[in-house]
This record gives structure tokens, C-alpha cells and sequence, in this order.
């Protein structure tokens, strides 16, 4: 089975993003982290993982309750943060390279509530000028919405444990866990629908 043809032309990339609130012009990107899918015969499965720390762009805020929730420190030199410029044109560089690789003409981002992750996405991209943003400018597959259907449940601890995908909530709001969960959940809808094109 090929990506193109399960998707119709698409790459699904799974996204999260640590932030500092909840205002995409405003607050921080903290973190982000991308994981690729790829097929193993007829099922899909998890595949290459991405994720950098990002430090706040100059200007932002961030709120401390969001600081509480991620545990992530903005100051902490041992983040190894990459300015967002930077690290969203690396991660854009990555999917540009997987959608070759699969033969897609666009990414579609994949995350759990995505039209979050989509919205500091696409204005972090605008506030830097970057000008080759490979997602779809508003398209997404939201796998809160997935799950619901699926498995009767949108958040993302209780939908994985329905679909018997372990959830540790001490590592939850790490961009890289959340994202190797969320890619796990996509991956058991999808293969429970089947890939019959």
C-alpha cells in the first residue's frame, strides 16, 4: 500500500506542540515534535520521529499555569532550544523529504485537537515569513474527533487506553509523547477501518 494512495495524494504527519497559553499570536511555541507514518504491508505504523525544543520568540508570552501543566522551563540552558524560525524550517524540511520519499503532493497534519496545533502553526509560519509551509493551509485530521467515533471518547489518555494503547500521564505534555501517542491512536483507526482504497 502506498501513502498517496491511502490518502489520496497526502502525507499524514502527526504533530503536537508545547505552548505557552493558548493564544497562537501571542503565546510561545515551547515545543514541537512530528512523527512520520509509514506502511508495513497492509497496516500502518508509527515510523521516523522529530522534536526540538523551541525558545519563545521575542515579544511572547507565556503563562505560568501552561508552564505548570508541561513542566517546561523557557530558561533552562540544557533545553538545547532552537529559535522557531530555525526549527520550523527544519521540520518542514523533514516532511518535504518523506513527501518525495511517499510520492505526496501536500502533508496533511495529523494531531489530537489540530486545529490548536494548526493555528500556531500556520501563524508561526506567517510571523517568521517562511514561505514553503508543505501542510494544507486548512485542512487536518483531528484524531480527537477520530477517537470519538471510534472509541466513544475524545481525550487522549482514555481513547488510547480504550484502543489498549499505553498512556504513562506522568510523561503526558511532552510534545514527543504526546505525538508518539497520537500517532499510535491514528494508526489503530486507520487499521481498523482498513486500507481498501
Amino acid at each position: 500500500m502506498e501513502m498517496a494512495a491511502r490518502f489520496r495524494g497526502f502525507l499524514p504527519v502527526v504533530v503536537d506542540l508545547e505552548t505557552g497559553g493558548f493564544d497562537p499570536r501571542t503565546h510561545a511555541i515551547l515545543e514541537l515534535a512530528a512523527v512520520q507514518l509509514q506502511f508495513d504491508q497492509d497496516q500502518i505504523v508509527p515510523g521516523e520521529e522529530w522534536h526540538r525544543a523551541v525558545e519563545p520568540y521575542p515579544g511572547s508570552a507565556i503563562e505560568d499555569a501552561s508552564l505548570k501543566v508541561t513542566g517546561i522551563d523557557p530558561d533552562d540552558p540544557d533545553r538545547d532550544a532552537l529559535p522557531e524560525r530555525i526549527a520550523l524550517k527544519e521540520l518542514f524540511a523533514g516532511i518535504r523529504r518523506a513527501m518525495k520519499r511517499e510520492r505526496c503532493q501536500r502533508a496533511i497534519l495529523v494531531a489530537h485537537n489540530a486545529a490548536f496545533d494548526q493555528q500556531f502553526l500556520n501563524i508561526a509560519t506567517e510571523r517568521q515569513q517562511i514561505k514553503r509551509n508543505p501542510f494544507h493551509p486548512f485542512s487536518f485530521i483531528d484524531t480527537a474527533s477520530l477517537a470519538a467515533v471510534a472509541y466513544g471518547h475524545t481525550v487522549l489518555s482514555e481513547a488510547c487506553a480504550r484502543a489498549n494503547i499505553a498512556f504513562e500521564p506522568s510523561k503526558a505534555h511532552s510534545a514527543l509523547y504526546d505525538a508518539q501517542r497520537t500517532a499510535e491512536l491514528f494508526c489503530s483507526v486507520v487499521n481498523r477501518w482498513g486500507t481498501d482504497t
